[in-house]
């Protein structure tokens, strides 16, 4: 009798194992290289500034400027992460101009720090009614009035502004028939008005490029104003002749604002002093999160 000896089939062996394990090996090295990305220090980071975006910052020049006036402070908040706009004012009415704001405020998602110099303190104050997602009003040197005052309201109440006499006028046409009168810096006072800390090269070309204001957008009265309700910060230009010193220390003391001060700053204190600006913008972002 010959002996019979039985092959045993080894699992893996058989047609269906086969052909499976080169499938199974190859998704679980994908599922490997998967883990390890997401437990990256940069996958990491990714997730953490989902989680902490920044707000948008939006900044909104005044009379006898553009918003190239922000550009040294748009260039740091910039470089520190946050999204920017600097929108143009129009500079017509101050309903107007707030109106067209706060159109610019409806496209933007998540939270938005609104910042105004000069009148552009005013046109934030009344472009915010109505928008949840903006967090902080920031006045630079700016206009914060009370309902019903306008910005040459403020200006007469305090002493010491050099723009009244320092204006000049020019009438242009209404688009519904009748003149129009735009307000300029005259370009011989501008310096010692507006930008006494910057050199006279510089402010010769602000002045030269300056955008006016009708006179009924300064004149305009405030509607109801959102730093009633929303929180505020408040940059004093301590050594301005546009805007009184006093004028701006009473309305940021008014409006509750957290208040900071620059004693040699003009009026243009986010271009002499970027640093300072951009640090009460950035102070106020901070709360958003």
């Amino acid at each position: 009798m010959s002996a019979h000896v039985s092959r045993q089939t080894s699992p893996l062996s058989r047609p269906g194992i086969r052909i499976l394990l080169p499938v199974t090996l190859a998704l679980l090295s994908m599922l490997a290289i998967l883990v390890t990305a997401l437990s990256s220090p940069a996958a990491a980071s990714d997730a953490a500034g989902r989680h902490t975006a920044k707000p948008t910052v939006v900044l909104v020049h005044g009379a006898f400027a553009d918003a190239s006036s922000w550009n040294k402070v748009v260039a740091r908040l910039q470089g520190a992460g946050y999204p920017v706009i600097a929108p143009a004012n129009p500079l017509r009415d101050l309903a107007g101009d707030s109106a067209y704001l706060s159109s610019i405020v409806s496209t933007i998602d998540g939270p938005v720090i609104l910042v105004g110099h000069s009148y552009g303190g005013a046109v934030i104050s009344n472009a915010a009614t109505g928008h949840p997602n903006v967090k902080a009003l920031v006045f630079i040197a700016a206009f914060a009035p009370e309902e019903a005052e306008s910005a040459l309201d403020l200006t007469g109440e305090f002493p010491g502004s050099q723009l009244p006499t320092s204006l000049i006028t020019r009438q242009y046409p209404l688009p519904g028939g009748g003149t129009g009168t735009d307000a300029y810096v005259d370009p011989a006072k501008f310096r010692a008005a507006f930008a006494a800390d910057l050199p006279a090269r510089d402010t010769e070309l602000m002045a030269a490029t300056q955008r006016p204001a009708a006179l009924a957008a300064l004149g305009s009265p405030s509607g109801p104003p959102a730093w009633k309700t929303i929180p505020s910060w408040y940059l004093v230009a301590g050594a301005d002749q546009a805007i009184p010193p006093a004028a701006q220390r009473f309305m940021a003391k008014r409006a509750g604002a957290h208040t900071s001060e620059v004693r040699e700053a003009s009026h243009v204190v986010m271009i002499s002093r970027p640093d300072a600006t951009t640090a009460v913008i950035t102070a106020a972002a901070r709360t958003t999160r």
